[in-house]
């Protein structure tokens, strides 16, 4: 019978993973409490050079994690988002919330655009997570601009070639005093903006002590 020789303790290969990330990506350029997060993006996608695209505004980690908390809802574009957030996590018993299949058709914008006017009722003070369709991180952007309640803080990780990375320079620029983190260009996934909202529930001394291996 074949063998292979692979690492299997689940918790050296998280700590080999993390050792590994540390020494490779160019965490420098982002702030000390941001760190973890940007750690568990790459862990997410094995791509250490994306700490070279990752832009934020305001104090994302103490605002996601204060909000999360509180027991703020997570409103997520896509099912899969919602798949990859883990609920052990979100000691607070967050409701995690993707409205896309509310959505049978949209006339004039995609599902996804229309889903998220589904979520004016929730949106104050909620963690917003969207890591597949720029056109819902755009009508996000426009119902704040007209009025509309402000979440806590926006993880933008579209993906894609059309809108992607478009949508994130929107972001950037009009998120005001919005805390936000994105990925400048084409890559994001739903992996990653998942990987986010697990990063922030996390204890912060869980990189120290890891337990089971998250995205």
């Amino acid at each position: 019978m074949t063998r292979f020789e692979y690492l299997k303790n689940p918790v050296d290969i998280y700590r080999r993973s993390f050792a590994e990330i540390r020494a490779e990506a160019d965490l420098g350029r982002v702030p000390e409490n941001l760190e973890p997060v940007a750690v568990r993006l790459i862990h997410a996608c094995g791509m250490t050079d994306i700490v070279n695209d990752l832009n934020w505004g305001g104090d994302v980690t103490k605002a996601g994690r204060r909000a999360l908390a509180a027991g703020a809802t997570v409103l997520v574009d896509a099912e899969m988002v919602a798949h990859g957030i883990i609920r052990s996590r979100l000691s607070a018993g967050n409701e995690v919330i993707c409205t896309l299949g509310h959505i049978k058709e949209a006339n004039g914008t995609t599902r996804s655009a229309a889903a998220v006017d589904l979520w004016r009722e929730r949106l104050a003070g909620a963690v917003v997570a969207i890591g597949n369709a720029p056109t819902a991180l755009f009508r996000l952007l426009e119902i704040i601009a007209d009025g509309g309640s402000r979440p806590a803080v926006i993880l933008g990780f579209p993906v894609g070639f059309v809108g992607a990375a478009e949508s994130k320079e929107a972001l950037i620029a009009a998120a005001g005093e919005i805390p936000y983190l994105t990925l400048r260009g084409r890559r994001g996934g739903s992996a990653l903006a998942a990987a986010a909202v697990n990063a922030l529930a996390a204890d912060a001394a869980e990189e120290n002590n890891p337990g089971d291996n998250i995205i």
